[in-house]
């Protein structure tokens, strides 16, 4: 495919997407939920009319009739504003719209021959297993070393600088740059194009594990609350429970461990906001074990001897990030229409410091009961 033919190109994780800072993937938790006009025609008096995808086809250099005629099937053209079909027959006064579930920007990518922990590979999709630490995406102050220049290696892709977009055409989501786990890659456009719908419709499965401060009340429950930008800090985001700001947003949770003073959970997304797992549950009066920016990295509960303090710097040391893993990814395949499901292991630095909790909370309840 040539490289200057990307415009099919989906990415989540991102809705409020690129942060003006430092790259952190602030926005990268996002799936798409809003559509960002990328190519705008308006028809000329003197147009004699054509199919929609005709149109197109012969105005959007090197972009081929199929798939112009995918992009229509996923509801990625519009002409004024209406979604339309292939054999609409554009007139004069017509306003014909490509949509995209992100905000078009420009960057060169080059292939870095960087290890990825690929868990599946065949013709269409790639799963990986990403390691926390790794940015996503180039953005600010993150140029190379990223998971798109590693996949662009691994893939034989690459954008030259006359690339209109600086996607890759191949992520179909993002996770934040400190948050391990699965992420799905698309390896041709019907992929792409199959992937992305699902995302936009919320019909992938993704469940995370997470510790957080504190012991929950329930053994498993339901978060819901709008999300959006915090006005007062844009590198945040925050919960408006009012409604009357953010999106809505919605983590379903269930406990699978406690240790009284942090309790490991498992989130199921049903929405895919910015942060969402974090400010959700930051919200609550629980935010994530280490999470620097949601409040997490000082002690939150527990005792006010020395010995803890010092327990709870050594579990910061142990996990220098927050306490997030996506560890299950399940999707419809896109060609052999079956349900797909992947799993991965906690990664090391999370099961230490669980290891850690554990002991710790053995240890106080043998304490407690020899009292």
């Amino acid at each position: 495919m040539n490289p200057a033919d990307r415009i099919f190109d989906f990415d989540e994780n991102v809705e409020d997407f690129v942060p003006s800072g430092p790259c952190d993937e602030a926005a990268y938790e996002d799936e798409q939920q809003e559509m960002f006009e990328h190519y705008r025609f308006d028809i000329s008096s003197g147009q004699v009319p054509m199919r929609v995808d005709k149109y197109l086809a012969t105005h959007m250099e090197m972009t081929s009739r199929h798939r112009i005629q995918l992009a229509i099937k996923a509801e990625y053209i519009r002409v004024n504003d209406k979604i339309v079909k292939a054999n609409y027959v554009v007139r004069p006064g017509d306003v014909v719209k490509f949509v995209m579930p992100y905000q078009r920007r420009g960057m060169e990518i080059l292939p870095e021959n960087i290890p990825l922990n690929i868990v599946h590979e065949d013709d269409d999709v790639l799963v990986l297993n990403k390691e926390a630490g790794m940015v996503v995406h180039p953005g600010h102050g993150h140029f190379s070393g990223t998971l798109v220049n590693a996949l662009a290696h691994h893939l034989g892709l690459s954008q030259g600088p006359d690339a209109e977009d600086e996607r890759m055409g191949v992520l179909v989501h993002r996770i934040d740059k400190d948050t391990s786990g699965l992420l799905v890659v698309a390896k041709n456009d019907e992929a792409q194009l199959d992937l992305a719908k699902q995302f936009f419709v919320h019909s992938i499965e993704r469940r995370y594990v997470a510790i957080v401060w504190g012991n929950l009340k329930d053994d498993e429950g339901t978060i819901i609350g709008n999300i959006g930008r915090d006005p007062n800090d844009r590198m945040r985001f925050k919960v408006f429970p009012e409604g009357d700001h953010g999106k809505h947003a919605v983590t379903h949770y269930r406990v699978l461990e406690r240790f009284g003073y942090v309790t490991v959970v498992e989130c199921r997304l049903e929405t895919g906001r910015t942060h969402q797992i974090r400010v959700h549950f930051n919200w609550i009066g629980h935010p994530l074990f280490n999470d620097e920016r949601y409040d997490g990295s000082e002690i939150r509960k527990g005792t006010i001897y020395a010995k803890y303090r010092q327990f709870i710097e050594n579990c910061f040391k142990l996990l220098p990030r927050q306490a997030l893993h996506a560890k299950t990814l399940g999707f419809v395949h896109p060609r052999t229409k079956q349900m797909v499901r992947f799993d991965s292991q906690l990664p090391e630095d999370m099961q230490s410091l669980i290891d850690k909790w554990r002991k710790y909370s053995e240890n106080m309840s043998q304490f407690l009961e020899q009292e």
